[in-house]
């Protein structure tokens, strides 16, 4: 299963929402030029929803982190939301989550940029 996604916005917050698998090939092109047509765009508050991503495997879990360091480096800011047990699991396993704030919601992850600015 690809990765597929489709967005909304929360005041100046864009979530991404995301399903399928983010996985080396396709699902990492894809998920690299997502994040790089979303910032060109002017759109520096992104919040990934990972409730309906089924996979990560190490090329995606890069992808994230260089999605987070591209951001920074744009002026940005990437948080997380709604990680499944598996993709959580990877997180913590590999320590990740010492980049990313993740969230269990949408409201307090919003609230969460708010507070930033």
């Amino acid at each position: 299963m690809g990765l597929e996604h489709f967005e909304w916005e929360v005041g100046d917050v864009t979530v991404l929402h995301l399903s399928g698998s983010i996985t080396l090939g396709d699902g990492t092109k894809k998920f690299r030029k997502l994040i790089k047509d979303t910032l060109d765009a002017g759109k520096k508050n992104i919040l990934l929803n990972m409730s309906d991503v089924v996979y990560l495997d190490s090329s995606g879990l890069g992808e994230l982190v260089a999605a987070y360091t591209t951001s920074k480096n744009s002026g940005g800011t990437l948080k997380l939301m709604k990680l499944t047990q598996r993709v959580q699991d990877l997180v913590q396993l590999t320590k990740v989550y010492r980049i990313f704030e993740v969230f269990k919601d949408e409201d307090s992850a919003v609230q969460s940029f708010a507070a930033q600015a």
